[in-house]
């Protein structure tokens, strides 16, 4: 089995379940029990701020949104560019993180790269591996401008991207340029 953590998981056309429709998952962790994923494309009108306020008697410098990582329920997470002892490296330099402890530092960082979710997509054995087989999903490597970056159209830049990079693979075509309209 191949490991997609650090990579994103982009909606097919084809994908229409209400949770993931044109979602961007940026994969967490993936191993032969299953995956787990955030989808980055999902801002909610809730700041972090206001959540903390539900969650936490500690102070809180951040005024974000808070994002929907997934159907699947779960603590306030947080993705950020600061390693600590109890992260998960996501891809190099990009951690998670769902530990109080550590989430209570972020949000007194109002100038750290971070976001903050609440929920999850989860899979379980094999059920990614059957979902990608189907063709519900294209896959990418994560960058860290794809996880913190504006996600203003980014399901459809990236489905073009992706779907570019597939078709030049079943084609066997080895250099595709960036934008195929300045050919």
């Amino acid at each position: 089995m191949n490991s997609l953590q650090g990579h994103l998981l982009v909606a097919s056309t084809s994908l229409l379940d209400p949770n993931f429709r044109r979602a961007v998952v940026l994969i967490v962790r993936h191993n032969e029990d299953g995956a787990v994923g955030l989808i980055l494309n999902r801002r909610t009108t809730a700041t972090i701020e206001e959540v903390w306020d539900k969650v936490s008697q500690s102070p809180c410098q951040r005024a974000d949104n808070v994002y929907l990582g997934g159907p699947c329920q779960g603590p306030l997470m947080a993705v950020h560019v600061r390693a600590a002892e109890d992260d998960i490296e996501i891809l190099e330099g990009v951690y998670f993180t769902s530990e109080p402890e550590e989430l209570e530092r972020i949000v007194v960082e109002p100038e750290l790269k971070s976001k903050f979710f609440f929920g999850y997509a989860g899979w379980g054995h094999g059920q990614l591996e059957a979902e990608l087989n189907q063709g519900a999903w294209l896959t990418l490597p994560a960058t860290v401008e794809h996880v913190f970056g504006n996600q203003q159209g980014v399901w459809e830049k990236l489905l073009k991207q992706g779907t570019g990079r597939s078709l030049a693979a079943l084609l066997n075509i080895k250099h595709v340029p960036t934008d195929p309209s300045l050919n």
